[in-house]
């Protein structure tokens, strides 16, 4: 009977005018799911129109509803996601509102971060915004960037760039605000000129730390953008330069961003004459997490025969898939410390799933090594599983070898 004329008593016209489509219903099969469509079709106040207008819904989400309601199936695209969670909550249908926030959590990254941020603030889903924070906090220069941001809403902007733990430089903050601004401005379709961005910011503009910028980038941008009156930006030059600094209207004290968190997966390292050379081959570990996480870097091991330089490649894939890689290289001092690579931005580790950490290294060959390796250990709330990887021809391995340390922003630890 679902989207069926057959002994329909019910007709919804849905959608917005000239894009609307004629949905045929069963009142009682909708009276049997919903409060509100009980209320409306049975309710005190019931009206007998045969013909429904629902002009605010899409007609895709609309069928996504009545769906579930008919056939118990719950068929969700990404394209429809967040209108079908607006009519699942319209018409209270709490079991479908679940699925499409669970659907939006899984598909989460760091591109629709701000906007389902903005959307999860909307319909007070409290756990969704935890995880879009998780994200914007974490990789917030790819948040800050991506497409999405500049459709948020004031109240969300605010949010965002007066967040303690956005974890990005603070150029990238003042960019992505600008942007947003110039996005503001085509909205309400007046004319894109400075005065007219800081008029849209308003208050917001307060909320960026120009201090926190260097002295070269503050010139080469913000100073030069006419969104500063020349008082403030004379100020913010006196305040990076000036032993006797002014009065500045702007935060003066920097974000505090994440902490990272390490996971040591061995629990001693040694070193042997001709044990562990180096020869440009790969180390290599598989390693699964139970709550998403961030990865950063690596910490690798160093030389045993004395200080040396290294070049070495970072690489992580999934399913074979390569999500980052990084060229760089570090100074040994000869110890059995670790020695932090870090990739360009954070990576998003889902949990439940096996991820490959490689390195490979080129530079003095004998190195420590570790040992006592262990298959499972957890660093706060995070439990990590690790396994041997195929791809490793070094001989790294769970028991011993190279990677001792993933480098990672997570839920925080709990002491």
């Amino acid at each position: 009977m679902f989207n069926n004329h057959l002994m329909a008593d019910i007709i919804f016209i849905v959608g917005s005018p000239g894009h609307t489509q004629t949905i045929p219903a069963h009142k009682y099969v909708l009276a049997t799911g919903s409060s509100v469509f009980y209320a409306m079709f049975y309710g005190g106040l019931a009206e007998n129109n045969r013909d429904i207008e629902v002009p605010d819904v899409e007609p895709a989400a609309f069928l996504a509803l009545l769906r579930y309601m008919y056939c118990d199936e719950v068929l969700l695209e990404a394209d429809t996601v967040l209108a079908t969670l607006y009519v699942a909550k319209k018409y209270i249908v709490p079991h479908l509102a679940r699925a499409c926030v669970s659907y939006l959590e899984t598909s989460l990254t760091a591109k629709n971060a701000c906007l389902l941020l903005s959307q999860s603030r909307l319909f007070e889903e409290p756990d969704l915004m935890q995880r879009c924070w998780e994200v914007i906090d974490a990789q917030a220069e790819m948040a800050l960037r991506s497409e999405g941001f500049v459709d948020i809403d004031f109240n969300t902007l605010e949010s965002v760039i007066s967040r303690e733990t956005l974890n990005c430089k603070e150029i990238h903050v003042w960019d992505a605000t600008l942007r947003w601004a110039s996005a503001e401005c085509m909205r309400q379709d007046i004319e894109m000129k400075p005065t007219n961005q800081r008029k849209l910011l308003g208050k917001a503009l307060y909320l960026i730390r120009l201090s926190a910028m260097s002295l070269e980038e503050f010139a080469n941008s913000a100073a030069q953008s006419g969104i500063l009156t020349q008082q403030e930006t004379i100020d913010a030059f006196l305040y990076f330069t000036a032993s006797n600094k002014p009065q500045f209207s702007f935060p003066t004290r920097p974000r505090q961003g994440l902490k990272t968190q390490i996971c040591h997966r061995f629990q001693s390292c040694a070193y042997r004459s001709n044990q562990w050379r180096y020869r440009g081959r790969c180390d290599s570990i598989q390693f699964c997490v139970d709550k998403r996480i961030f990865v950063v870097g690596f910490g690798l091991y160093g030389s045993s025969s004395g200080a040396a330089e290294y070049s070495v490649r970072i690489e992580l894939k999934r399913l074979g898939c390569v999500l980052s890689e990084n060229s760089t290289k570090f100074f040994s001092d000869g110890s059995s410390s670790t020695f932090h690579v870090y990739f360009e931005n954070p990576i998003q580790i889902e949990p439940e799933t096996f991820y490959t950490a490689s390195a490979i290294l080129d530079g003095g060959e004998l190195s420590y090594f570790g040992q006592d390796g262990m298959s499972e250990t957890t660093v706060g709330s995070v439990n990590f599983t690790f396994q041997c990887s195929s791809e490793s021809t070094n001989g790294t391995g769970v028991q011993g070898g190279q990677i001792p340390e993933l480098i990672f922003y997570g839920p925080p630890s709990e002491d």
